[in-house]
């Protein structure tokens, strides 16, 4: 069990009767730490009209951190410092608003990649009643991102992924800048599981099952080159939170505190489950005979490819329960499509082995990389191929 220190107990509110916190979660941040709390506190104090205060949440950092953090605590009025002694942004995040007395909570991460001016826009509607939570969205129209090619991959993959697979009506689940009415973060924190970075998420997805309103803001973001964040873990991880809400639902455990999976996936993700399954098999079989045959790059791809073939068959008849010659060439068309993402992925875990890689090896790398293919196909299949407004 986490334990906090809080370097004062109280932190006076600057000007205003209404009351925002702003939660800074910092892990071994030492570098940039002073220079960006010094930045929003003045910013805050120039333009925010509202009663704000900020709060340092280091998750047991190794470095100066803490000390830093104290040293702001004593020379900015409405700053204070929280020390828990495990990591964990969602943990950070947890105890500081589940004990607020704040009117509305929110959080911001330390390098300030989001433009402050979006701020006030964040927090205004929740200040009014006019919505319950509030989250920055770098996927607009309105928005201004510069990052690279990799996160930008990554974040709209990720998005994508929890609009098809979730039924998510959000469009940016994982921007560093969100706020809610502190009653509705207090209601909710006791459901929500996870400790670290899909934390935002699931409370997104909950407060969606709940039928609370999420304002969006589009955003000027600009990202941190020396960002501490494992991209790798956190996709990984939140594809694991995702895996947990959505085997939690179809498990029956589901409450109203619960997401609820879109209509009619329930039924769906079982058999293209066990379709998904026969696949795998009959593609793992054709590899290991092709390979015998002729190079590994040359087995994947016969292998992916007739397997899609029988794969798509099948999903359009028993999992999207579509029967008919109607549509049936350009579903099949827009099968070989997605069977193309599935080849890129596997063709690259090969490409990534050393040359002196084992057929086993080679077998476990186009294993894993199948699983990853055969969750994005479902996303594909679903969200596209089979999708019925296009039939309609």
């Amino acid at each position: 069990m986490s334990t906090m220190t809080i370097a004062a107990p109280r932190v006076a509110a600057a000007r205003g009767t209404r009351l925002v916190e702003v939660v800074v979660p910092v892990y071994n941040e030492q570098r940039v730490l002073a220079e960006s709390v010094r930045r929003l506190h003045s910013y805050l104090v120039r333009t925010f009209p509202y009663g704000f205060r900020v709060t340092i949440a280091d998750n047991a950092s190794t470095d100066d951190t803490w000390q830093i953090a104290t040293e702001l605590e004593r020379d900015l009025p409405y700053v204070r410092a929280v020390r828990l002694d495990q990591k964990g942004r969602g943990r950070a995040l947890r105890k500081v608003w589940s004990e607020s007395d704040a009117d509305v909570v929110s959080y911001m991460d330390v390098d300030l990649s989001t433009d402050l001016d979006a701020f006030l826009p964040l927090v205004a509607p929740l200040l009014s009643g006019h919505s319950d939570l509030a989250i920055g969205t770098r996927l607009s129209r309105g928005s201004n991102v510069v990052r690279g090619p990799k996160r930008e991959l990554i974040s709209r993959g990720y998005n994508l992924l929890l609009r098809s697979v979730m039924g998510a009506r959000f469009s940016d689940a994982q921007c560093g800048f969100k706020a809610a009415r502190t009653e509705v973060a207090q209601a909710l924190l006791p459901v929500v599981e996870d400790q670290e970075w899909f934390f935002d998420t699931e409370l997104l997805l909950l407060a969606e099952s709940h039928g609370l309103r999420i304002h969006e803001v589009p955003v000027d973001w600009v990202d941190d080159p020396d960002s501490r964040v494992d991209i790798v873990k956190t996709a990984t991880d939140d594809l694991k939170g995702m895996w947990r809400v959505a085997r939690t639902t179809l498990s029956g455990a589901a409450t109203p505190g619960r997401a609820q999976l879109p209509a009619g996936m329930a039924r769906q993700l079982p058999v293209f489950a066990v379709i998904g399954v026969i696949s795998t098999l009959a593609y793992l079989l054709l590899f290991s005979m092709l390979g015998a045959l002729m190079p590994s790059m040359a087995a994947n791809a016969v292998a992916l490819l007739v397997t899609a073939v029988a794969n798509t068959a099948a999903n359009r008849r028993f999992t999207f329960g579509v029967a008919g010659r109607t549509r049936a060439v350009r579903n099949h068309l827009e099968g070989l499509i997605v069977f193309f993402v599935g080849l890129g992925l596997t063709t690259a875990s090969l490409a990534l082995l050393p040359g002196t890689a084992s057929h086993a090896a080679q077998l476990v790398a186009v294993t894993l990389a199948n699983a990853f293919a055969t969750l994005v196909r479902f996303v594909l299949l679903r969200a596209w191929v089979f999708n019925p407004r296009r039939a309609r």
